[in-house]
């Protein structure tokens, strides 16, 4: 039986765009019966030239524009969108189920302590809009939400070109953020913006997450992790609205009926790091010097290094630790520290004694001795059973 001819339209230049890729091509991998053309793309990119001439017998699409969607149409053939926003186009349509992402973010947000919300999107996209007005209903018994506007509409039709419009309003953003009630805790509509937040946080002298935490969602990996602290993000599960289109579309090509409404896939949960790391009813020295240790553990810094920067005495510290963590001064800068350790042995090639040096170990033997004690393996076998795990 000769293989069913696919064209698949989705990016490849963003996280959520590859995760859909990923399922897609397990769900033709296993089944064995895709053809598949595929060129590299970016969400909102032109037709591409070769479509109009392509002969096939389905297509699998983020439809991002109105000319791509009459240009799909005109193929004649099974058209299944990944992307919703030309509904009334009345297309078959396997997306995120929004109400759960914003659920997630908001339960997120309650569980790390945060009282207060606001919620920071670009303004004019369907998705962000449909989160900022989930997440508006959901805190409204909570006190609601504050809402970012933009001073202007930014300019562009497209997604990625509003997305790339906002950074022209960081000074706004960040003058918004200073206003706001703190602590709060703010969704991001993507972690695009969410990494847009924490850097204009920055610029207003904010600290994330003490004073304002951060959620973001579509857990691109790359991107939360080169924010300072590290992005929280909900994981939609990419993997199986893929799979879940490759059956939708298999089965219009066999001559089946279209489905009687869209396919909402759940999302996974929380990637939880640094920007919602919150100390709910920690006393003030402890955040002050907690998040003090989280920036300044691998300098080699001890407990009279925190005293300084706190200015209370060491029996004062200690107590409050003791209330708010279960722990010392001491042990919390060990903690961080380990983990760094750990991070660095896990997810890099270094080799030891660059470990040591990037961790406050003026010798790579200081940092074994130190690690056998702490975690009661030494660095080589940790990194070792690291890389054994399974992805």
């Amino acid at each position: 039986m000769p293989r069913r001819r696919v064209a698949v339209l989705v990016e490849s230049s963003r996280s959520y765009g590859r995760g859909l890729l990923h399922g897609l091509a397990e769900y033709a991998r296993v089944n064995d019966g895709w053809a598949v053309t595929l060129d590299d793309r970016g969400l909102g990119d032109q037709v591409p030239g070769w479509l109009g001439a392509w002969r096939g017998e389905g297509v699998v699409a983020r439809l991002e524009s109105e000319a791509l969607v009459a240009a799909v149409r005109e193929l004649g053939v099974p058209v299944v969108d990944l992307r919703g926003l030309f509904r009334d186009a009345g297309l078959p349509l396997v997306e995120t189920e929004e109400p759960r992402v914003v659920r997630l973010a908001f339960e997120h947000l309650m569980g790390r302590g945060a009282r207060r919300f606001a919620f920071c999107g670009f303004e004019g996209t369907n998705y962000s809009d449909v989160r900022a007005r989930l997440f508006a209903e959901l805190t409204a018994p909570h006190g609601g939400c504050l809402a970012y506007r933009p001073p202007a509409r930014p300019r562009g039709r497209l997604t990625v070109e509003l997305e790339q419009a906002s950074v022209a309003f960081e000074g706004h953003l960040a003058d918004w953020l200073a206003a706001l009630p703190k602590p709060v805790g703010v969704m991001a509509c993507n972690d695009i913006r969410g990494r847009q937040v924490i850097q204009a946080c920055r610029v207003a002298g904010l600290a994330v997450p003490d004073e304002v935490a951060v959620v973001g969602v579509d857990n691109d990996e790359l991107l939360c992790e080169l924010c300072t602290p590290a992005l929280s993000s909900v994981v939609p599960d990419t993997r199986r609205i893929g799979l879940e289109a490759g059956a939708m579309l298999d089965a219009l090509m066999g001559g089946g009926p279209p489905p009687p409404a869209p396919v909402f896939v759940p999302p996974l949960g929380v990637a939880a790091r640094g920007s919602t790391d919150l100390l709910p009813g920690a006393d003030p020295e402890v955040v002050a010097a907690v998040r003090y240790i989280r920036e300044h553990a691998c300098d080699g810094i001890d407990v009279s290094a925190v005293l300084a920067r706190v200015r209370c005495s060491r029996s004062t510290l200690e107590r409050a630790f003791a209330r708010s963590l279960g722990r010392s001064p001491k042990a919390e800068i060990n903690r961080v520290r380990v983990e760094r350790i750990r991070q660095l042995l896990a997810e890099t090639d270094y080799p030891l004694a660059r470990v040591a040096a990037m961790t406050g170990f003026e010798h790579p033997e200081y940092l074994s001795v130190y690690f056998m004690r702490e975690t009661g393996q030494t660095p080589g076998r940790y990194r070792e059973r690291a890389r054994d795990q399974p992805v």
